[in-house]
């Protein structure tokens, strides 16, 4: 894999050329983000600095499409590289054969990813402004999973790392 340095070069250069679409495919291959439920990108509304929004849309168990903002590469390459790994555990949620179907566990285990690099090890780890944003918004979802519930019984050692971690960051 390039440096980091050597893609933010390449993302860049595609940038400039209005090229965002080409410049999110090129990150899914350069960090091995592929999936085959994954449709496509499609460009969205500017973002904002105080909010960035990427969502992932299509019905379970048919081809994924994900929609990013069109100044998405006007941000840090580390936060965008982050989010779309969020965005493909979604696609990956939504296969036939991975169905998540509670919206509380899916978005739970994007953050979780976020933070941790499970199923991604080769994205970058966020700064830790960003780590204590994510982990917060990890034990949101978590805490609307249900006092208790299966689900959050599924989840307590996770949510104890992330517990930690942001006891770490603060």
């Amino acid at each position: 894999m390039k440096s980091l340095a050597a893609i933010q070069l390449r993302i860049d250069a595609l940038h400039k050329e209005g090229a965002t679409i080409a410049a999110a495919h090129f990150l899914l291959r350069e960090y091995g983000l592929e999936n085959p439920n994954f449709k496509g990108f499609e460009l969205r509304e500017k973002a904002r600095p105080d909010f960035i929004l990427m969502t992932t849309e299509g019905s379970f168990g048919e081809p994924q499409l994900i929609r990013i903002p069109e100044n998405t590469f006007e941000f840090p390459l580390v936060l965008m590289l982050n989010l779309l790994a969020h965005e493909m555990v979604h696609v990956q949620q939504k296969t036939k054969e991975n169905t998540v179907t509670d919206k509380n566990e899916r978005e739970w285990q994007a953050y979780y990813e976020m933070l941790f690099h499970i199923l991604f090890p080769q994205i970058p780890e966020l700064s830790p402004f960003h780590k204590k944003f994510f982990a917060r918004k990890a034990l949101e979802y978590y805490n609307r999973m249900g006092e208790n519930s299966a689900l959050q019984l599924k989840y307590s050692e996770q949510k104890n790392e992330v517990e930690q971690l942001l006891a770490a960051l603060t």
